[in-house]
């Protein structure tokens, strides 16, 4: 007789489907986490139209409202087949970084109109679409071993981490590379709001408080609305981008003032394969920088999803993630999704670890969060409600809870622990899940080789280690070939 638990008897179609009780969640966690998935994750809304706000080489914008209307749509939608489909509490949204890669791009070649640019982004998607439907993207999940998998989980945690702390200004660039506050103090009213929703937060933790993160989200952002009302602080930034207010809001200025608005979608489908032409990008460059893009969205998908089932307990103990192909090929629906509306590449939000860490469990909390993105759609001061700073306390208490899982490294095996050490580190210092991944598969093989261990290595991890490789020399790359001229 097993000595294992049974999970408790479904109660209901809706528990049945979303495996609510047999995954040790409720009802109400499931919208609680579906809740603080969205306050964590709504100012992508508002940041995403800033980072792809410039104009292409034909003076071509794509228009902040324009972009704001999609980003909510898409990634509302999106989520909400994760978690119809997928059954996970992953929700999905433009992803930072491949969004700033195109912004760049497009800013640094004046032959390269925003179209041409988000059909890179198209094809880099499909191509994914069809890794999964192949199984070779699964392969690749599993071929990782175990070591790194936990330590990319350890990695998204500090990274996470640092992402709460730098946005909410109580880490920022100093005369070394990462500083206290401004020179060394702490400075700045929502600097306080994010100390007193960490304090809050952890207060909560420690007394097992239920809606712990969602209600120190909660507090934060009424607080940090009424000192916006008395002081009137403003932003870092202005509308250029240029920082002129050091002590102010770093995303999103908080303000409540809802008003209903019809959205407009009409970026949705603008997109062609014009930069594969001599009079835009031209093929090779092209083809790199797709190949840029697909790299990127393929690890940092895969980081992600490790980092959040492990976390949300939907991972076994040996490594394997339940129903990982209908995932993966949300996600990957996501890059086609999201080039073929001009917000660039749709994937699994990291911030989705906050309702996790709220409670969530399953699909359900996917859905609440993409429906709560549809009406920001329409009520767009909502996701002005919640700055940055009141968010990132749920991040940093969520960094630690992924961190725990350092104790499920061997450390005495250098072959992982080398490898494990440099994934954790990169993520952070790198500002990039990718990066870190790559980094850490790398190192791997190397190890593995240098120990003459290169039987234990799996086929696909050379392959894998070979295009990181190729990743991280495209700088040399461009410059041999022209291609980034």
């Amino acid at each position: 007789m097993s000595s294992r638990t049974a999970p408790p008897a479904a109660r209901g179609g809706l528990d049945r489907y979303f495996k609510i009780s047999q995954r040790g969640s409720t009802l109400a966690r499931e919208v609680r986490g579906g809740f603080a998935t969205f306050f964590a994750m709504s100012y992508i809304v508002v940041l995403n139209p800033l980072i792809l706000v410039g104009p292409d080489g034909a003076g071509t914008e794509l228009g902040i409202p324009q972009v704001a209307a999609a980003t909510a749509f898409v990634g509302g939608i999106l989520s909400i087949i994760m978690g119809v489909w997928a059954k996970h509490p992953f929700a999905i949204a433009t992803g930072l970084g491949v969004n700033a890669l195109v912004a760049a791009t497009v800013a640094t070649h004046p032959n390269l109109s925003w179209p041409s640019m988000m059909g890179l982004v198209l094809v880099a998607g499909v191509i994914m679409f069809v890794l999964v439907l192949t199984g070779f993207r699964t392969a690749v999940f599993n071929a990782v071993p175990a070591g790194l998998k936990t330590a990319i989980v350890v990695g998204i945690g500090f990274f996470i981490t640092l992402v709460g702390l730098v946005n909410a200004g109580f880490s920022r660039p100093g005369g070394t590379p990462l500083a206290l506050g401004i020179n060394g103090r702490l400075s700045g009213w929502p600097t306080l709001v994010f100390a007193v929703g960490l304090l809050l937060t952890i207060a909560l933790l420690v007394r097992k408080a239920k809606g712990a993160i969602l209600i120190g989200i909660i507090v934060s952002a009424v607080l940090a609305n009424i000192l916006e009302a008395v002081f009137h602080i403003g932003g870092q930034k202005d509308a250029t981008g240029a920082l002129v207010n050091p002590t102010g809001w770093s995303l999103v200025v908080p303000g409540a003032n809802f008003t209903w608005q019809t959205p407009d979608l009409s970026l949705i489908g603008k997109v062609d394969l014009a930069a594969f032409t001599p009079g835009s990008l031209g093929a090779l460059a092209a083809i790199l920088l797709v190949f840029v893009i697909l790299l990127s969205i393929f690890f940092d998908a895969m980081g992600t999803m490790v980092g959040l089932a492990t976390e949300a307990g939907t991972i076994d103990k040996d490594g394997q993630i339940e129903d990982v192909n209908k995932v993966l090929l949300v996600d990957a629906a996501g890059a086609i999704a999201g080039g073929g509306s001009s917000v660039s590449s749709n994937q699994i939000f990291v911030e989705s670890s906050a309702g996790i860490g709220e409670g969530a469990r399953t699909g359900l909390a996917a859905i609440v969060t993409g429906l709560l993105l549809i009406v920001a759609m329409f009520l767009s001061p909502l996701v002005n409600f919640v700055p940055f700073e009141a968010v990132a306390p749920a991040l940093v208490c969520v960094g630690y809870m992924m961190m725990r899982q350092v104790k499920n490294i061997d450390w005495d095996d250098m072959g992982i622990a080398l490898p494990a050490f440099l994934t954790v580190a990169m993520m952070p210092f790198t500002y990039s899940i990718a990066d870190g991944i790559g980094a850490g598969f790398v190192s791997f093989v190397f190890v593995r080789l240098v120990q003459g261990k290169a039987k234990e290595v799996h086929p696909l991890m050379w392959v894998v280690a070979g295009l990181f490789v190729v990743f991280f020399s495209m700088g040399l790359i461009d410059g041999w070939t022209g291609a980034g001229a």
